[in-house]
């Protein structure tokens, strides 16, 4: 099973950036799709979820700024980030959780903000 992530990189306060996660390597029964961040010095903490059927759940700090979306016909998550802040700059991870329980991550892209 691999989770392969795109679309970090850097970019200036108030920009946008997009992260796409695909799951390939005959995954299947995949239940939570998400995103989740640790910023240097930090605990890596949950960015965005979503379910199955569609349920989603965001970080407060990420209400109203970041989207979260899937594919499930292609195992693809998609996080569209706007209105980025300094305090967003952190590795995103990508995950996925099965309905046997059984989790995996991605490696990890860097996102940085600042001016």
């Amino acid at each position: 099973v691999q989770l392969v992530e795109s679309g970090g990189g850097s970019v200036q306060p108030g920009g946008s950036l997009r992260l796409s996660c695909a799951a390939s390597g005959g995954i299947s029964g995949i239940y939570v799709m998400g995103w989740y961040r640790q910023a240097p010095g930090k605990q890596r903490e949950l960015v965005a979820i979503i379910s199955t059927f569609g349920i989603t759940n965001y970080a407060d700090s990420v209400k109203g700024r970041f989207t979260i979306s899937r594919d499930n016909a292609e195992n693809t998550v998609i996080l569209q980030m706007n209105s980025l802040k300094p305090e967003d700059t952190a590795v995103y991870y990508c995950k996925v959780r099965q309905y046997s329980g059984d989790d995996y991550w991605g490696q990890g892209t860097q996102v940085t903000v600042s001016s």
